[in-house]
C-alpha cells in the first residue's frame, strides 16, 4: 500500500514537468498585419520580424506577414522596401498579398515582387491564422 502511495505521489509531482515541456515545444507562429504604404513601417515590421527570428531562433518561429489596402504598394517589384522584402522571404518569412487588394487596385501579379505569395483576402487569412492560434501582431 505504501508503495503505491509513493509511485502515485511521484506520478503527481513530475506531471508539471512533462506538461512544462510539452508548453515549451509548442510551436511559435506569428502572423503581421501591414495595411499602410508607409516605408517606415513596412521597416519597422521586416526589422521586428528580423528580431523575433534572431531572438527565438528562425527554425523556431514561422512568420507570416500578411499586406492588404495600401500596405500592397510595398510589395511592388519597385518598392523601396524590395530588397529587405527579398531578405525575409530568403530568411523563411512568408509574405503574403491580399487578392482582393490587387484587384481593387487594378494590380497584377506582374506588378509584385516575384517571390510574395497571395491569399484570397488579406483580413480572412489574419482571423484564420488567430483561429488556429497564431500570435498577432501589428507594428
Amino acid at each position: 500500500m505504501r508503495r503505491s502511495f509513493l509511485v502515485l505521489a511521484a506520478a503527481v509531482a513530475i506531471t508539471p514537468l512533462f506538461a512544462g515541456a510539452q508548453e515549451a515545444a509548442k510551436p511559435i507562429r506569428v502572423v503581421v498585419q501591414v495595411s499602410e504604404a508607409d516605408p517606415a513601417r513596412w521597416n519597422l515590421v521586416l526589422s521586428n520580424v528580423k528580431n523575433m527570428q534572431d531572438e527565438l531562433g528562425a527554425d523556431k518561429v514561422t512568420i507570416e506577414i500578411v499586406a492588404y489596402g495600401p500596405g500592397i504598394g510595398m510589395l511592388t517589384f519597385d518598392a523601396p522596401t524590395n530588397s529587405r522584402v527579398s531578405d525575409a522571404i530568403k530568411a523563411g518569412v512568408t509574405v503574403a498579398a491580399c487578392e482582393n487588394t490587387l484587384r481593387n487596385q487594378k494590380l497584377t501579379r506582374a506588378d509584385m515582387h516575384p517571390n510574395v505569395s497571395y491569399v484570397p483576402a488579406g483580413v480572412v487569412q489574419i482571423i484564420r491564422r488567430q483561429q488556429e492560434g497564431w500570435s498577432y501582431l501589428r507594428p
